[in-house]
């Protein structure tokens, strides 16, 4: 088949539910064999292939190879969680002088829209083609009361290719009745490939943020955001993921990792802004997110425990893969300070995120930490070995002045 023929998006049956509902795959075709794969059960993004610097592709998200492994064990691999991403405190919020009670689903807390979140339904194939993109356009309609939440709530998301090898991921939403809204999509990511056994301790990661939530044992914020300067919350110039999680700080400790929302630059904006910039120096692959929304969840993976399987028969183990998720931030119904997720009839909520891949030529230079000192604390993590022969590896590699500049600069 010519080049210009082949279909660059393709529809399939995944699986049936127990009722019979039939779960849908779309495959949206970018350049180069940058490919993105969705199911309907949870607006799940399944798989994302994307090339390195040689050009070989790998899929870079967790996930499951079958609908019955994303049905059996809950754990959020590249769903689309809402009606409320993250946790409110208690399970309960209060909106115009009613309390409403959410299901406690994580301690005392409600997390990521309840027992059976967005994550957990079949939504609909609305709209879908290659004009003048490659995309597909999900809807679901939670009704009124469903977990807890008041209104009906008409939701919709579009998935499209962007720029040959990028995915945009598009929100929006109405409701009859006030209520609140916080959407995201929870992919797991290593830019390493999934299909090996390396972990994204090595991922060097730029967060454009300059404060942050520290939060109780449970993942409650507890006060307002905190500057990241002089501790292992700042990532305003790349880091390796792992550098710090040996350091001496409470709230590293209290969540075994990174699990914290990053307060973003300009809070809420009317256009996706750079937010964060994740790069595997071994693959060279480059993630880029883009985001209107005020914050990001960063989370390392801390609680994969293997008890999961995923695709390629490889198990989930702590640190094998990280979230980058763009959302309003923990609690913010109870907190009038933090950017509102109220959403009222006759208004529409928005919420549009870009994940922009490419491969840098070179790897990149580990930052803020001596490289002896990162191959102890790497060593403790992961072991001596393979850290010994990383390290070689890397010193024996040259790298210009313009890459080390860049790596500098990068937000300043």
């Amino acid at each position: 088949m010519d080049r210009t023929q082949t279909p660059k998006v393709t529809r399939t049956i995944f699986g049936h539910l127990p009722d019979g509902t039939a779960i849908e795959m779309v495959r949206l075709c970018g350049d180069g064999g940058f490919e993105v794969r969705i199911i309907t059960y949870g607006a799940v993004i399944q798989s994302i292939f994307a090339p390195d610097r040689a050009g070989r592709l790998a899929d870079v998200v967790l996930g499951r190879d079958d609908l019955a492994g994303y049905a059996a064990i809950r754990r959020f691999l590249g769903a689309t969680v809402g009606r409320y991403a993250n946790r409110i405190a208690n399970g309960t919020f209060e909106l115009d002088g009613d309390r409403y009670q959410l299901p406690a689903n994580d301690g005392a807390n409600a997390l990521h829209g309840g027992l059976a979140g967005f994550d957990r339904k079949a939504w609909s194939v609305t709209d879908i083609g290659e004009s003048p993109v490659p995309f597909v356009t999900l809807s679901y309609v939670s009704p009124d009361g469903e977990e807890g939440y008041p209104g009906r709530l008409a939701t919709q998301l579009s998935y499209s290719i962007s720029g040959g090898i990028g995915l945009s991921v598009a929100f929006s939403a109405v409701t009859d009745k006030p209520t609140i809204v916080n959407l995201t999509n929870h992919s797991f990511f290593n830019l390493s490939g999934v299909e090996g056994s390396g972990d994204i301790l090595d991922h060097h990661l730029t967060i454009a943020a300059d404060t942050y939530l520290p939060v109780s044992a449970a993942g409650i914020p507890l006060e307002a955001p905190s500057k990241v300067d002089a501790t292992p919350f700042d990532f305003r110039s790349p880091h390796p993921v792992g550098a710090r999680l040996r350091d001496a700080n409470e709230q590293i400790q209290i969540r075994k990792g990174y699990d914290h929302n990053f307060c973003l630059r300009g809070s809420v904006t009317n256009a996706p802004r750079l937010a964060a910039r994740l790069e595997d120096p071994s693959s060279g692959r480059v993630l880029e997110l883009l985001t209107d929304q005020p914050g990001v969840q960063f989370y390392s993976g801390n609680f994969l425990d293997g008890t999961v399987t995923g695709k390629y028969g490889r198990v989930h183990r702590q640190y094998d893969a990280l979230c980058l998720e763009p959302q309003r931030y923990p609690d913010t119904p109870n907190r009038p300070a933090f950017p509102s997720a109220r959403l009222d009839p006759g208004q529409a909520y928005h919420h549009t995120s870009l994940y922009r891949f490419s491969a840098s030529r070179r790897h990149g230079r580990i930052q803020g930490k001596s490289r002896g000192t990162y191959d102890i604390i790497r060593s403790l993590l992961v072991g001596h070995d393979r850290v010994r022969r990383r390290a070689e590896q890397q010193r024996r590699q040259k790298q210009t002045a313009t890459t080390r500049r860049l790596g500098l600069t990068l937000w300043e």
